[in-house]
């Protein structure tokens, strides 16, 4: 499967998968998708911002209901965040921890975070491609 097409399924499989998404792809987030790809954009980041849309949704000091996530386009403020300006990893390391011992973090997107699958314009620091995400049965 080539470089792109794997970042494409990887980032739509997992976004399906979050809290708070109405766990659909659509056409536009499919091609966004491959924008962010095109992009230079890595795997890592949008995982990232993953983390980040869910904890500051999940930790909101306001306990109002609010709507789903509709789009992948909802993440794209928070990818541009974290291109400018990219959170320690420790911060990030937490967030997750604390995601998983409230029961919000789902255990079948942790494996995929922490792989980079570098768009085909970069290479990953290990030159080495994540291998792609399979489904448990």
């Amino acid at each position: 499967m080539a470089a792109r097409t794997l970042f494409v399924t990887r980032v739509l499989d997992d976004y399906r998968r979050l809290p708070d998404t109405l766990h659909r792809v659509l056409q536009q987030d499919r091609r966004l998708a491959f924008a962010l790809h095109d992009d230079g954009v890595s795997l890592q980041t949008v995982k990232d911002a993953f983390v980040l849309v869910i904890a500051r949704r999940s930790f909101r000091s306001d306990s109002a209901p609010i709507e789903p996530i509709r789009s992948l386009a909802y993440l794209l403020p928070l990818i541009q965040e974290l291109r400018r300006s990219p959170p320690p990893p420790d911060y990030l390391r937490h967030l997750r921890r604390k995601l998983s011992s409230a029961g919000i973090w789902r255990d079948e997107l942790s494996p995929a975070l922490g792989h980079h699958v570098a768009p085909a314009n970069q290479t990953s620091e290990s030159g080495i491609s994540a291998p792609p995400h399979r489904e448990s049965a």
